[in-house]
Protein backbone atom coordinates (compact mmCIF):
# COMPACT_ATOMS: atom_id res chain seq x y z
CA UNK A 1 0.00 0.00 0.00
CA UNK A 2 1.09 3.55 -0.60
CA UNK A 3 0.92 5.50 2.64
CA UNK A 4 0.69 9.30 2.73
CA UNK A 5 3.53 11.16 4.36
CA UNK A 6 1.49 11.81 7.47
CA UNK A 7 1.03 8.07 7.93
CA UNK A 8 4.68 7.48 8.81
CA UNK A 9 4.93 5.30 11.89
CA UNK A 10 5.63 7.90 14.56
CA UNK A 11 5.09 5.31 17.26
CA UNK A 12 7.99 3.09 16.13
CA UNK A 13 11.01 3.06 18.47
CA UNK A 14 13.69 5.68 17.96
CA UNK A 15 17.07 4.66 16.60
CA UNK A 16 18.53 5.38 20.04
CA UNK A 17 16.19 2.82 21.61
CA UNK A 18 16.81 0.40 18.77
CA UNK A 19 20.59 0.54 19.13
CA UNK A 20 20.34 -0.14 22.85
CA UNK A 21 18.67 -3.43 21.97
CA UNK A 22 21.32 -4.57 19.47
CA UNK A 23 23.56 -6.40 21.89
CA UNK A 24 25.78 -9.40 21.51
CA UNK A 25 23.17 -11.44 23.37
CA UNK A 26 20.68 -10.69 20.61
CA UNK A 27 23.19 -11.88 18.05
CA UNK A 28 23.87 -15.09 19.95
CA UNK A 29 20.19 -15.85 20.30
CA UNK A 30 19.43 -15.28 16.64
CA UNK A 31 22.20 -17.61 15.53
CA UNK A 32 20.37 -20.48 17.19
CA UNK A 33 17.76 -20.42 14.42
CA UNK A 34 18.02 -22.53 11.30
CA UNK A 35 18.22 -19.48 9.04
CA UNK A 36 21.81 -20.10 7.95
CA UNK A 37 21.01 -23.16 5.88
CA UNK A 38 18.07 -21.46 4.21
CA UNK A 39 19.90 -18.20 3.49
CA UNK A 40 23.04 -19.69 2.01
CA UNK A 41 21.53 -22.41 -0.13
CA UNK A 42 17.98 -21.48 -1.07
CA UNK A 43 18.90 -20.07 -4.47
CA UNK A 44 22.01 -22.08 -5.29
CA UNK A 45 21.85 -23.37 -8.84
CA UNK A 46 20.22 -20.29 -10.27
CA UNK A 47 16.79 -21.75 -11.12
CA UNK A 48 14.71 -19.63 -8.74
CA UNK A 49 13.74 -16.02 -9.22
CA UNK A 50 15.29 -13.69 -6.65
CA UNK A 51 12.91 -10.98 -5.48
CA UNK A 52 14.75 -7.68 -5.03
CA UNK A 53 13.64 -4.75 -2.91
CA UNK A 54 14.96 -1.19 -2.81
CA UNK A 55 15.03 0.93 0.35
CA UNK A 56 16.00 4.52 -0.47
CA UNK A 57 14.95 5.85 -3.86
CA UNK A 58 17.57 8.49 -4.58
CA UNK A 59 19.92 8.49 -7.54
CA UNK A 60 22.27 5.92 -6.03
CA UNK A 61 19.37 3.67 -5.08
CA UNK A 62 17.91 3.83 -8.58
CA UNK A 63 21.29 2.96 -10.06
CA UNK A 64 21.76 0.08 -7.63
CA UNK A 65 18.37 -1.36 -8.60
CA UNK A 66 19.28 -1.37 -12.29
CA UNK A 67 22.66 -2.92 -11.56
CA UNK A 68 21.12 -5.60 -9.33
CA UNK A 69 18.68 -6.65 -12.04
CA UNK A 70 21.46 -6.53 -14.64
CA UNK A 71 23.60 -8.86 -12.53
CA UNK A 72 21.22 -11.83 -12.73
CA UNK A 73 18.54 -12.51 -15.36
CA UNK A 74 16.48 -14.44 -12.80
CA UNK A 75 15.70 -11.36 -10.70
CA UNK A 76 12.83 -8.95 -10.46
CA UNK A 77 12.25 -5.75 -8.52
CA UNK A 78 9.07 -6.26 -6.51
CA UNK A 79 9.05 -3.61 -3.77
CA UNK A 80 10.40 -0.13 -3.09
CA UNK A 81 10.45 2.16 -0.05
CA UNK A 82 11.28 5.77 0.63
CA UNK A 83 10.42 8.48 3.11
CA UNK A 84 8.83 10.50 0.30
CA UNK A 85 6.26 9.38 -2.26
CA UNK A 86 7.52 11.77 -4.95
CA UNK A 87 11.07 10.41 -4.68
CA UNK A 88 9.74 6.88 -4.89
CA UNK A 89 7.77 7.57 -8.06
CA UNK A 90 10.63 9.42 -9.79
CA UNK A 91 12.96 6.53 -8.99
CA UNK A 92 10.56 3.98 -10.45
CA UNK A 93 10.23 6.03 -13.63
CA UNK A 94 14.01 6.07 -13.96
CA UNK A 95 14.37 2.34 -13.39
CA UNK A 96 11.55 1.61 -15.85
CA UNK A 97 13.35 3.63 -18.52
CA UNK A 98 16.39 1.34 -18.28
CA UNK A 99 17.26 -1.88 -20.07
CA UNK A 100 15.81 -3.98 -17.21
CA UNK A 101 12.33 -2.42 -17.34
CA UNK A 102 10.70 -5.76 -18.16
CA UNK A 103 11.67 -7.09 -14.71
CA UNK A 104 10.23 -4.20 -12.70
CA UNK A 105 7.08 -5.63 -11.12
CA UNK A 106 6.24 -3.11 -8.41
CA UNK A 107 2.48 -2.68 -8.03
CA UNK A 108 0.85 -0.01 -5.91
CA UNK A 109 0.54 -2.37 -2.96
CA UNK A 110 4.34 -2.69 -2.88
CA UNK A 111 5.21 1.00 -2.82
CA UNK A 112 5.90 1.85 0.80
CA UNK A 113 6.33 5.38 2.19
CA UNK A 114 7.40 6.55 5.63
CA UNK A 115 9.95 5.84 8.30
CA UNK A 116 8.76 2.25 8.74
CA UNK A 117 8.52 1.50 5.01
CA UNK A 118 11.69 -0.59 5.04
CA UNK A 119 9.98 -3.25 7.16
CA UNK A 120 7.49 -4.02 4.42
CA UNK A 121 10.17 -4.33 1.74
CA UNK A 122 12.13 -6.75 3.92
CA UNK A 123 8.99 -8.84 4.43
CA UNK A 124 8.55 -9.12 0.66
CA UNK A 125 12.04 -9.73 -0.76
CA UNK A 126 15.00 -12.08 -0.88
CA UNK A 127 17.65 -9.41 -1.54
CA UNK A 128 17.45 -5.87 -0.17
CA UNK A 129 19.34 -2.84 -1.49
CA UNK A 130 19.96 -0.28 1.28
CA UNK A 131 20.48 3.19 -0.17
CA UNK A 132 18.85 5.61 2.26
CA UNK A 133 20.77 8.44 3.92
CA UNK A 134 23.51 6.77 6.02
CA UNK A 135 21.88 7.50 9.37
CA UNK A 136 19.33 4.74 8.82
CA UNK A 137 21.77 2.04 7.72
CA UNK A 138 22.37 0.33 11.11
CA UNK A 139 18.67 -0.12 11.85
CA UNK A 140 17.82 -1.26 8.33
CA UNK A 141 20.73 -3.68 8.09
CA UNK A 142 19.88 -5.26 11.44
CA UNK A 143 16.30 -5.83 10.31
CA UNK A 144 17.49 -7.40 7.04
CA UNK A 145 19.89 -9.77 8.74
CA UNK A 146 17.43 -10.83 11.40
CA UNK A 147 14.93 -11.60 8.63
CA UNK A 148 17.53 -13.66 6.74
CA UNK A 149 17.92 -11.31 3.77
CA UNK A 150 21.01 -10.86 1.62
CA UNK A 151 21.92 -7.16 1.39
CA UNK A 152 23.71 -4.61 -0.70
CA UNK A 153 24.74 -1.85 1.70
CA UNK A 154 25.69 1.57 0.38
CA UNK A 155 28.50 3.49 2.01
CA UNK A 156 28.99 4.69 4.69
CA UNK A 157 27.31 2.23 7.02
CA UNK A 158 26.81 4.54 10.01
CA UNK A 159 27.20 8.15 11.15
CA UNK A 160 28.21 7.59 14.78
CA UNK A 161 29.95 5.03 16.98
CA UNK A 162 26.77 3.37 18.35
CA UNK A 163 25.74 2.78 14.75
CA UNK A 164 29.14 1.32 13.93
CA UNK A 165 28.93 -1.10 16.83
CA UNK A 166 25.47 -2.16 15.72
CA UNK A 167 26.65 -2.81 12.15
CA UNK A 168 29.60 -4.87 13.40
CA UNK A 169 27.17 -7.07 15.32
CA UNK A 170 24.81 -7.34 12.35
CA UNK A 171 27.62 -8.41 10.05
CA UNK A 172 28.80 -11.00 12.57
CA UNK A 173 25.27 -12.36 12.67
CA UNK A 174 25.09 -12.35 8.86
CA UNK A 175 28.25 -14.44 8.73
CA UNK A 176 26.81 -16.99 11.13
CA UNK A 177 23.60 -17.14 9.12
CA UNK A 178 25.40 -17.56 5.79
CA UNK A 179 24.08 -14.28 4.39
CA UNK A 180 25.88 -12.14 1.85
CA UNK A 181 26.58 -8.51 2.76
CA UNK A 182 28.17 -6.55 -0.08
CA UNK A 183 29.41 -3.00 0.44
CA UNK A 184 29.02 0.03 -1.78
CA UNK A 185 32.70 0.88 -1.31
CA UNK A 186 33.06 0.30 -5.01
CA UNK A 187 36.84 0.63 -5.46
CA UNK A 188 37.26 -2.76 -3.79
CA UNK A 189 35.48 -4.18 -6.86
CA UNK A 190 37.64 -2.46 -9.50
CA UNK A 191 39.95 -4.98 -11.19
CA UNK A 192 42.86 -2.59 -11.63
CA UNK A 193 42.74 -1.26 -8.10
CA UNK A 194 42.48 -4.78 -6.75
CA UNK A 195 45.62 -5.76 -8.61
CA UNK A 196 47.44 -2.65 -7.35
CA UNK A 197 46.64 -3.52 -3.74
CA UNK A 198 47.57 -7.16 -4.26
CA UNK A 199 50.97 -6.01 -5.46
CA UNK A 200 51.28 -3.57 -2.57
CA UNK A 201 50.41 -6.28 -0.04
CA UNK A 202 52.85 -8.67 -1.69
CA UNK A 203 55.70 -6.26 -0.92
CA UNK A 204 56.28 -4.80 -4.36
CA UNK A 205 56.98 -1.36 -2.87
CA UNK A 206 58.51 -2.71 0.32
CA UNK A 207 57.20 -1.83 3.76
CA UNK A 208 54.70 1.00 3.94
CA UNK A 209 56.07 4.12 5.63
CA UNK A 210 53.42 6.75 4.78
CA UNK A 211 50.05 7.10 3.08
CA UNK A 212 48.27 10.07 1.52
CA UNK A 213 44.81 10.58 0.07
CA UNK A 214 42.93 13.58 -1.28
CA UNK A 215 39.28 14.09 -2.15
CA UNK A 216 39.23 17.72 -3.21
CA UNK A 217 36.25 18.39 -5.46
CA UNK A 218 33.60 20.96 -6.31
CA UNK A 219 31.01 19.38 -4.06
CA UNK A 220 27.67 17.71 -4.67
CA UNK A 221 24.10 18.81 -5.20
CA UNK A 222 22.85 22.10 -3.77
CA UNK A 223 20.06 22.08 -1.16
CA UNK A 224 16.97 20.86 -2.98
CA UNK A 225 14.14 22.67 -1.22
CA UNK A 226 13.62 25.66 1.04
CA UNK A 227 12.01 25.57 4.44
CA UNK A 228 9.01 27.35 2.98
CA UNK A 229 8.39 24.36 0.70
CA UNK A 230 8.31 21.91 3.61
CA UNK A 231 5.63 21.28 6.19
CA UNK A 232 8.09 20.87 9.07
CA UNK A 233 11.80 20.86 9.95
CA UNK A 234 12.09 17.08 9.76
CA UNK A 235 10.96 17.10 6.16
CA UNK A 236 13.33 19.97 5.34
CA UNK A 237 16.36 18.23 6.80
CA UNK A 238 15.44 14.87 5.29
CA UNK A 239 15.08 16.34 1.81
CA UNK A 240 18.42 18.14 2.21
CA UNK A 241 19.98 15.21 4.08
CA UNK A 242 23.53 15.64 2.81
CA UNK A 243 23.96 18.88 4.74
CA UNK A 244 23.10 17.50 8.18
CA UNK A 245 25.62 15.50 10.17
CA UNK A 246 22.99 13.32 11.81
CA UNK A 247 21.85 12.13 8.38
CA UNK A 248 25.05 12.05 6.29
CA UNK A 249 27.83 11.96 8.88
CA UNK A 250 29.27 15.08 7.18
CA UNK A 251 30.90 14.84 3.76
CA UNK A 252 34.12 13.51 5.28
CA UNK A 253 32.06 10.43 6.13
CA UNK A 254 29.61 10.33 3.24
CA UNK A 255 32.00 10.96 0.34
CA UNK A 256 35.61 10.97 1.50
CA UNK A 257 35.02 7.47 2.91
CA UNK A 258 35.96 6.14 -0.54
CA UNK A 259 39.50 7.47 -0.17
CA UNK A 260 39.73 6.55 3.49
CA UNK A 261 38.68 3.04 2.58
CA UNK A 262 41.76 2.79 0.38
CA UNK A 263 43.92 3.79 3.35
CA UNK A 264 42.35 1.01 5.35
CA UNK A 265 42.79 -1.39 2.46
CA UNK A 266 46.49 -0.56 2.18
CA UNK A 267 46.87 -1.20 5.92
CA UNK A 268 45.14 -4.59 5.58
CA UNK A 269 42.15 -3.19 7.45
CA UNK A 270 43.85 -2.82 10.80
CA UNK A 271 42.57 0.31 12.56
CA UNK A 272 44.80 3.29 13.40
CA UNK A 273 45.99 3.97 16.91
CA UNK A 274 44.87 7.59 16.97
CA UNK A 275 44.01 10.64 14.89
CA UNK A 276 44.20 14.43 15.00
CA UNK A 277 43.27 17.15 12.58
CA UNK A 278 41.10 20.09 11.71
CA UNK A 279 38.24 21.24 9.51
CA UNK A 280 35.72 24.00 9.06
CA UNK A 281 33.46 26.01 6.73
CA UNK A 282 34.94 28.46 4.24
CA UNK A 283 32.57 28.52 1.25
CA UNK A 284 29.49 26.73 2.53
CA UNK A 285 28.73 29.18 5.31
CA UNK A 286 25.08 30.00 4.55
CA UNK A 287 22.51 28.40 6.90
CA UNK A 288 21.03 26.51 3.95
CA UNK A 289 24.11 24.27 4.13
CA UNK A 290 23.05 22.84 7.47
CA UNK A 291 25.80 22.08 9.96
CA UNK A 292 28.44 20.18 7.95
CA UNK A 293 31.96 21.37 7.16
CA UNK A 294 33.39 21.96 3.68
CA UNK A 295 37.00 20.94 4.40
CA UNK A 296 38.94 18.49 6.57
CA UNK A 297 42.61 17.65 7.08
CA UNK A 298 43.23 14.59 9.24
CA UNK A 299 46.35 12.68 10.24
CA UNK A 300 45.99 9.05 11.29
CA UNK A 301 48.77 7.14 13.05
CA UNK A 302 48.91 3.38 12.60
CA UNK A 303 50.83 0.76 14.59
CA UNK A 304 54.57 1.00 13.99
CA UNK A 305 54.41 4.77 13.52
CA UNK A 306 53.07 4.67 9.95
CA UNK A 307 51.15 7.89 9.30
CA UNK A 308 48.32 8.53 6.87
CA UNK A 309 47.51 12.05 5.72
CA UNK A 310 43.94 12.58 4.52
CA UNK A 311 42.48 15.79 3.18
CA UNK A 312 39.18 16.62 1.53
CA UNK A 313 37.33 19.75 0.58
CA UNK A 314 34.30 20.96 -1.33
CA UNK A 315 35.45 24.25 -2.85
CA UNK A 316 34.16 25.66 -6.11
CA UNK A 317 36.50 27.30 -8.64
CA UNK A 318 39.54 25.59 -7.12
CA UNK A 319 41.93 22.90 -8.32
CA UNK A 320 40.54 19.41 -7.79
CA UNK A 321 42.57 16.42 -6.64
CA UNK A 322 41.13 12.95 -6.07
CA UNK A 323 44.20 10.73 -5.75
CA UNK A 324 45.85 8.26 -3.40
CA UNK A 325 49.56 7.64 -2.82
CA UNK A 326 51.22 4.89 -0.82
CA UNK A 327 54.93 5.26 -0.02
CA UNK A 328 57.05 2.21 0.69
CA UNK A 329 60.71 1.54 1.37
CA UNK A 330 61.17 0.34 -2.23
CA UNK A 331 58.71 2.44 -4.21
CA UNK A 332 55.39 4.21 -4.47
CA UNK A 333 51.87 3.16 -5.50
CA UNK A 334 49.78 5.89 -7.13
CA UNK A 335 46.04 5.67 -7.70
CA UNK A 336 44.09 8.28 -9.63
CA UNK A 337 40.61 7.39 -10.81
CA UNK A 338 40.84 4.24 -12.92
CA UNK A 339 44.60 4.60 -13.20
CA UNK A 340 46.74 2.48 -10.86
CA UNK A 341 50.53 2.60 -11.01
CA UNK A 342 53.44 1.25 -9.03
CA UNK A 343 56.87 2.86 -9.29
CA UNK A 344 59.47 0.77 -7.51
CA UNK A 345 63.19 0.56 -6.93
CA UNK A 346 65.63 -1.78 -5.26
CA UNK A 347 67.42 -0.66 -2.12
CA UNK A 348 70.78 -1.33 -3.79
CA UNK A 349 70.07 1.15 -6.56
CA UNK A 350 68.88 3.95 -4.32
CA UNK A 351 72.12 5.93 -4.09
CA UNK A 352 72.94 5.79 -7.79
CA UNK A 353 69.38 6.65 -8.79
CA UNK A 354 69.28 9.96 -6.91
CA UNK A 355 70.10 12.87 -9.14
CA UNK A 356 69.94 16.58 -8.48
CA UNK A 357 68.13 18.59 -11.13
CA UNK A 358 68.17 22.18 -9.99
CA UNK A 359 65.01 23.42 -8.31
CA UNK A 360 63.26 20.13 -9.08
CA UNK A 361 65.13 18.46 -6.20
CA UNK A 362 65.82 14.71 -6.19
CA UNK A 363 64.50 12.19 -8.67
CA UNK A 364 64.56 8.47 -8.15
CA UNK A 365 64.68 6.42 -11.32
CA UNK A 366 62.68 3.22 -11.22
CA UNK A 367 63.81 -0.34 -11.81
CA UNK A 368 60.38 -1.92 -11.27
CA UNK A 369 57.31 -0.39 -12.86
CA UNK A 370 53.74 -1.56 -13.24
CA UNK A 371 50.63 0.04 -14.59
CA UNK A 372 47.20 -1.47 -14.98
CA UNK A 373 46.57 -1.94 -18.70
CA UNK A 374 43.54 -4.18 -18.66
CA UNK A 375 39.88 -3.41 -19.17
CA UNK A 376 38.05 -3.16 -15.86
CA UNK A 377 34.36 -3.89 -15.61
CA UNK A 378 32.25 -1.04 -14.26
CA UNK A 379 32.89 -1.36 -10.53
CA UNK A 380 29.32 -0.42 -9.60
CA UNK A 381 28.10 -3.32 -11.72
CA UNK A 382 30.83 -5.64 -10.45
CA UNK A 383 29.57 -5.25 -6.87
CA UNK A 384 26.20 -6.66 -7.83
CA UNK A 385 27.58 -9.29 -10.17
CA UNK A 386 29.61 -10.72 -7.31
CA UNK A 387 26.74 -10.41 -4.82
CA UNK A 388 24.32 -12.39 -6.95
CA UNK A 389 26.94 -14.92 -7.98
CA UNK A 390 27.61 -15.52 -4.28
CA UNK A 391 23.92 -16.02 -3.55
CA UNK A 392 23.56 -18.47 -6.43
CA UNK A 393 26.65 -20.45 -5.47
CA UNK A 394 25.82 -20.62 -1.77
CA UNK A 395 29.28 -19.14 -1.05
CA UNK A 396 28.43 -15.88 0.76
CA UNK A 397 30.44 -12.67 0.62
CA UNK A 398 30.64 -10.62 3.80
CA UNK A 399 32.26 -7.17 3.46
CA UNK A 400 31.18 -6.27 6.97
CA UNK A 401 34.50 -5.68 8.69
CA UNK A 402 36.09 -3.38 6.15
CA UNK A 403 32.95 -1.42 5.33
CA UNK A 404 32.45 -0.78 9.05
CA UNK A 405 36.06 0.05 9.88
CA UNK A 406 36.34 2.44 6.93
CA UNK A 407 33.15 4.20 8.03
CA UNK A 408 34.54 4.44 11.58
CA UNK A 409 37.81 5.84 10.22
CA UNK A 410 35.80 8.65 8.64
CA UNK A 411 33.75 9.20 11.80
CA UNK A 412 36.97 9.39 13.84
CA UNK A 413 38.24 12.07 11.45
CA UNK A 414 35.06 14.07 11.92
CA UNK A 415 35.28 13.72 15.69
CA UNK A 416 38.80 15.10 15.93
CA UNK A 417 37.99 17.97 13.56
CA UNK A 418 34.76 18.91 15.35
CA UNK A 419 36.31 18.81 18.84
CA UNK A 420 39.89 19.84 18.08
CA UNK A 421 41.12 16.92 20.20
CA UNK A 422 43.48 14.05 19.49
CA UNK A 423 41.49 10.84 19.94
CA UNK A 424 42.39 7.18 19.90
CA UNK A 425 40.51 4.64 17.84
CA UNK A 426 39.33 2.91 21.00
CA UNK A 427 38.03 6.14 22.51
CA UNK A 428 36.13 6.99 19.35
CA UNK A 429 34.67 3.52 18.87
CA UNK A 430 33.43 3.53 22.50
CA UNK A 431 31.75 6.93 22.11
CA UNK A 432 28.13 7.13 23.23
CA UNK A 433 27.35 10.10 21.00
CA UNK A 434 24.09 9.19 19.29
CA UNK A 435 23.17 11.62 16.51
CA UNK A 436 19.60 10.41 16.04
CA UNK A 437 16.60 12.68 16.65
CA UNK A 438 14.32 12.12 19.67
CA UNK A 439 11.78 10.32 17.47
CA UNK A 440 10.99 9.72 13.82
CA UNK A 441 7.98 11.89 13.03
CA UNK A 442 7.08 14.72 10.67
CA UNK A 443 7.50 17.48 13.24
CA UNK A 444 9.77 20.45 13.91
CA UNK A 445 13.04 18.95 15.16
CA UNK A 446 15.98 21.09 16.40
CA UNK A 447 18.30 22.78 13.95
CA UNK A 448 21.77 21.45 14.82
CA UNK A 449 24.63 23.83 15.51
CA UNK A 450 27.85 23.94 13.52
CA UNK A 451 30.67 22.35 15.52
CA UNK A 452 33.36 24.66 16.92
CA UNK A 453 36.78 23.08 17.60
CA UNK A 454 37.81 23.63 21.20
CA UNK A 455 34.20 24.23 22.21
CA UNK A 456 32.31 21.20 20.90
CA UNK A 457 32.87 18.37 23.40
CA UNK A 458 33.80 14.80 22.70
CA UNK A 459 31.03 12.58 24.01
Amino acid sequence: MTAPLSAADASSPSRREFLKQTTTAVVAGAVATGASQVASGAFAGGSDVLKVGLVGCGGRGSGAAVQALSADPQTKLVAVADAFADRLESSLREIKSSEVADRVEVDDDHKFVGFDAYKHVIDTCDVVLLATPPHFRPQHLRACVEAGRHTFVEKPVAVDAPGVRSVLESCELAGKKGLSVVSGLCWRYHAGIREAFNRLHNGEIGELVALECSYNSNGVWEPRVSRGQCSNEMEYQMRNWYYYTWLSGDFNVEQHVHSLDKLQWAMKDQPPVKASGSGGRSQRIDPQYGNIYDHFSITYEYPGGVKAFARCRHFRNCTNDVTDHFYGTNGVCHISGDDARIVGRSKASLASDVTTTGSDGARIASETKWRFRGRAKNMYQAEHDELFAAIRSGQPINNGLYMTYSSMLAILGRMVAYTGKELTWDEALASEEDLSPPAYDWVDIPRPDVAIPGVTPFV
